[in-house]
């Protein structure tokens, strides 16, 4: 099948800036820098229908970023989320389609940038479900989403978890494989989703001590934080938000919706001929988000000459539709003929899975779940890593950071002090390594302990005599050491 040509669409004054949430509209963005270029994957959730805002504040500079020769752009419906907001299949529907037609008219070039439903990379979901098997539920607790939700219960005193799902309960977990399925390196997010980057960031350091046998099979993704996002006031001259119901919309209802809208922005009572500031006026950051320097300061000096409200609405209506018009025209022609859409997500879908069906496949051999094809090439090498002792680290339910000696046939032989941060817990195992077993010290007949400067840092014990206790203190000893001589 012949791919389609397709057309570029949307202005950008200014610098091109990587924004992330417009409430009702999600979108997050994660770079991971390659050798070449840089890899922006964005999420884009499918619960409602773009307006204004959401157009200057994240498809505008998104798109515009994707267009740079140092960006890999990925770029997904995050259809799979939508479940957790939406129980109306119709309305799930209809937004996949059109975000993924508003995104494709403003300019997208899917066969520039990687563009696919989420729900197509079925790698995605499997990836999910493994983290989940190592995520601890404790962490799961303190999501600031799922917390909300119990704080609204309560207040009405209704059962803590009344409405709860778990696909709010777990949402960080899906997100955390959005994020690791590309290894992610950079993850810019508004500041209220800072919390779900570094529960990401724990799952991947989770797994890689479980199942990474000496190497990091995810990267651990650091958190940016974009505060240049552009924001445009609504009707009402709050934030332009759905929450508000004060929005322009972008496509929705054509030109005239767009005129409607325009006529009810809020304006003082100055009336023709009084100086007006262009800085107060809730019209004027709309027009100069779509206006070129020059336009915008004509607008700003004729109303300081006094131009009545009218009139500038009209001329806002003129400088939108200006914009607006060609890219409502291409996003008509989408709707019109969802096949073209299609195309292009099944495009990105195959691009997607080219890099998520092998990362899938070494995490699937990590875990023990390799297909048998593969026995031949990589069970020797894990066989090899299996005779090794190792630590493991682990953030526990009270949030405190421990780490476990296991031994090669996975019993665990130390348990160690909880520590404020893995950094310190990650000091501690380098000392008893480096100790070649020399602290442990019988602690009364059914323990022993990892004391070093006088103080334990590691323990085990619940040993049925002295005997016992002594045989697991030689094999401690012994796998400390072969972790020294290492």
């Amino acid at each position: 099948m012949a791919r389609k040509s397709w057309p570029k669409g949307g202005e950008t004054f200014g610098r091109p800036v990587i924004s992330t949430l417009v409430k009702g509209y999600t979108c997050s963005f994660f770079l991971l820098t390659t050798a070449m270029r840089t890899r922006v994957l964005t999420g884009i959730t499918t619960t409602g229908t773009p307006h204004l805002g959401n157009y200057v504040g994240a498809i505008r500079p998104a798109i515009a970023a994707s267009t740079q020769s140092s960006v890999d752009a990925f770029f997904f419906l995050a259809d799979y989320h939508a479940l957790i907001k939406c129980e109306d299949p119709a309305r799930v529907e209809r937004s996949r389609l059109e975000i993924a037609a508003t995104w494709l008219a403003a300019g997208l070039d899917p066969e520039r940038v990687t563009f696919y439903r989420q729900s197509d990379v079925p790698e995605v979901p499997e990836l999910c479900w493994v983290l989940t098997c190592v995520t601890a539920k404790g962490l799961m607790n303190r999501a600031h989403a799922y917390k909300a939700a119990v704080d609204q219960n309560l207040a009405a005193g209704q059962e803590p978890d009344d409405g709860v799902t778990m696909g709010l309960f777990s949402y960080p977990v899906l997100m955390a494989a959005d994020i690791l399925i590309f290894n992610a390196h950079q993850v810019p997010v508004g500041r209220d989703q800072i919390q779900h980057l570094e529960m990401a960031r724990d799952i991947a350091q989770r797994f890689n001590h479980l199942y990474g046998g000496g190497t990091d099979i995810f990267t651990l993704p650091d958190v940016v934080i974009d505060d240049d996002v552009a924001t445009l006031p609504g009707l009402d001259g709050r934030k332009m938000s759905k929450s508000y119901n004060n929005t322009i919309p972008l496509f929705e209802g054509g030109s005239r919706g767009l005129r409607d809208a325009v006529a009810r922005i809020v304006t003082d009572s100055r009336g023709p001929g009084e100086p007006k500031d262009p800085e107060a006026s809730h019209l004027f950051p709309v027009y100069r988000a779509f206006a070129s320097p020059d336009e915008t300061e004509g607008f700003a000096q004729a109303l300081r000459e006094g131009m009545s409200w009218g009139d500038a609405k009209r001329v806002l209506v003129e400088r939108l539709e200006a914009s607006v018009a060609p890219m409502r025209e291409r996003y008509e022609a989408l709707m019109a003929d969802p096949a073209q859409i299609e195309d292009a997500l099944q495009l990105g879908a195959s691009k997607a899975r080219q890099l998520a069906a092998p990362l899938m496949e070494r995490v699937r051999a990590a875990v023990g779940l390799r297909s048998g094809a593969l026995k031949a090439t990589v069970a020797p090498a894990r066989k090899r890593e299996a005779r090794r002792a190792r630590f493991v680290s682990f953030r526990d339910t009270d949030g405190l950071f421990r780490f476990r000696l296991l031994s090669a046939e996975g019993d665990e032989l130390l348990l160690s002090a909880g520590h404020a941060d893995p950094k310190a817990a990650g000091l501690v195992i380098r000392q008893i390594q480096d100790s070649a077993g020399e602290g442990v010290q019988p602690v009364g007949d059914e323990a022993y302990a990892v004391v070093l400067d006088g103080v334990a840092l590691a323990s085990a014990g619940g040993f049925a005599d002295a005997a016992a206790r002594d045989e697991a203190m030689a094999r401690v000893r012994e796998a400390l050491a072969g972790l020294a001589e290492d």
